[in-house]
């Protein structure tokens, strides 16, 4: 028998543990809201998809150096059923670890982890702050701009979108639509 799925309190608090960053703790929100979102399009178990957006960059502001490895190791102490670990571990495919996404939950958080910084940058440089009135032009806008959120990878969300066969526009319009569910949250609701 495989271990239980943590609820998203236990993912929370887990997560809380680990990181005190403000901006962590929202894109962590971002990423589990996009999840929620893309879960109920696919006709997937939310809560799964949920927590593991919630619970995917646990090591991050501790353990930068071991990104995604030192979160199989503390998901595995608290006792996390191994296909929501590999999912986890998934996202850092190409960075940091070898473990290609092949489901369609591993395949929607590695697309779009870097694409909720590009979003939510993007919303910030707005008058109104806001995803509430976004839409994908305006992201596609920002995406030619290399200067702009350099830090996001882009040859990262392009390939998750290519993995999931979906064009590049549609995944943002499906990454906002899942921010916007979470906007008070990420603290992108702005004045729309």
């Amino acid at each position: 028998m495989s271990n239980p799925i943590p609820t998203r309190a236990e993912a929370l608090a887990l997560l809380k543990t680990y990181n005190r960053s403000e901006s962590l703790i929202k894109h962590a929100f971002a990423v589990e809201g996009v999840m929620r979102y893309m879960a109920r399009k696919y006709g997937e178990n939310e809560d799964i998809w949920g927590v593991v957006g919630l619970i995917h960059d646990l090591d991050y502001e501790q353990f930068p150096d071991q990104h995604c490895k030192k979160t199989e190791v503390l998901l595995r102490e608290n006792n996390w059923p191994e296909d929501l670990i590999r999912a986890v571990i998934s996202h850092g495919w190409g960075i940091c670890t070898d473990v290609e996404p092949t489901t369609n939950l591993e395949k929607v958080l590695f697309a779009i982890d870097e694409l909720t910084g590009l979003v939510a940058t993007s919303a910030l440089v707005r008058p109104n702050k806001s995803v509430m009135d976004m839409n994908a032009k305006s992201v596609k806008k920002k995406w030619k701009d290399k200067r702009f959120a350099a830090g996001v990878d882009r040859s990262i969300i392009q390939k998750g979108a290519e993995m999931l066969g979906v064009e590049l526009g549609d995944l943002i319009t499906d990454t906002i639509m899942g921010m916007r569910e979470v906007a008070d949250e990420i603290g992108l609701k702005g004045d729309a």
